[in-house]
């Protein structure tokens, strides 16, 4: 079974599950570096509270940061991401196989091998037989 330590599965959930900074970090995606104010531009918000959703997400390791004079630059770190995505998959594997074993036997269930007819049993009465194929009855 695979153990991760010091909490870092679930500061990476932690950090993902806030809008604002999934937002952060898709901008940072597109850039390879961008500096604090750059970031916050499209948002609604002040500038320290996007610095606290920074802080979240350094805190996580989704970010790093890099100070040149008053400037600070923030840049995507993958790894924590990347151990969260080899636990979903896990999950995805299990979720898969039952959700196939589901499928099959529904599929079974629907589509029986010899279907059975109810209402011949009932039936007590003989059933005329008809004339073969492709004669005319006569006319009398």
């Amino acid at each position: 079974m695979v153990k991760f330590q010091d909490g870092t599965l679930d500061r990476t959930f932690a950090a993902l599950a806030d809008p604002t900074r999934r937002a952060l970090l898709s901008r940072l995606s597109d850039s390879v570096d961008l500096s604090v104010s750059e970031l916050a531009e499209p948002f609604s918000m002040s500038l320290p509270a996007v610095m606290k959703h920074l802080d979240v997400l350094s805190d996580a390791g989704l970010i790093t940061r890099t100070k040149t004079g008053r400037t600070v630059a923030c840049r995507l770190s993958a790894g924590p991401m990347e151990e969260a995505m080899e636990w979903l998959r896990r999950y995805q594997r299990f979720w898969s196989e039952a959700l196939d074993q589901l499928a099959a036997y529904v599929e079974e269930q629907s589509c029986p091998t010899a279907p059975v007819s109810h209402s011949s049993d009932t039936s007590t009465r003989a059933r005329r037989k008809s004339s073969a194929r492709g004669r005319t009855r006569s006319k009398s």
